[in-house]
């Protein structure tokens, strides 16, 4: 089975040239992974969500091409069968590929979290976006109400942007 260092290689090397999006999924990866930490989560749901932080927006250049936009709803689209190929290319188990990649097809639809691994990339996702997108501290702290659950995570976002309880 390939490493989180191997996947790593491979989305850099798929995203070759575009360094911002590479930042960002560096970032997503970094967050989810300390999230995940920090809130005491398995080993086996760890490393799922290490590799969904890693492959979450890998369908964002198939989106943009064949949809012209990079909005969520293409990524979700477009996502899960790049991330299954690759998944299966550095031979990942079928239940980490399955959940990744149901992961991938969910990390914009916050009306439909169901399970601690898609709360954490959702956090994490957010909280890079929040800065990246220069979001106001009133939309961090709507978005934050209404979708964080972990201790950890709304830890992070009210420390990062100085947000109060």
């Amino acid at each position: 089975m390939a490493s989180m260092s191997q996947l790593t290689m491979a989305m850099i090397t798929l995203y070759s040239g575009d360094p911002k999006r590479i930042q960002h999924f560096m970032k997503v990866y970094a967050f989810a992974k300390m999230i995940a930490e920090e809130e005491q989560i398995g080993s086996k749901q760890r490393e799922i969500i290490e590799a969904a932080a890693l492959v979450h927006d890998v369908g964002i250049h198939a989106a943009e091409k064949k949809h012209h936009s990079a909005a969520g709803k293409y990524q979700e689209i477009e996502g899960p069968p790049i991330a299954r190929a690759m998944l299966m290319a550095l031979e990942f188990s079928p239940a980490l590929i399955n959940r990744v990649c149901d992961i991938v097809a969910h990390h914009h639809t916050y009306d439909q979290i169901d399970a601690v691994d898609l709360q954490i990339i959702v956090e994490a996702d957010f909280i890079v976006n929040a800065y990246e997108d220069g979001l106001s501290k009133q939309s961090i702290k709507t978005f934050r109400d209404k979708i964080f659950r972990t201790e950890t995570g709304i830890h992070y976002l009210n420390e990062l942007f100085a947000l109060e309880s």
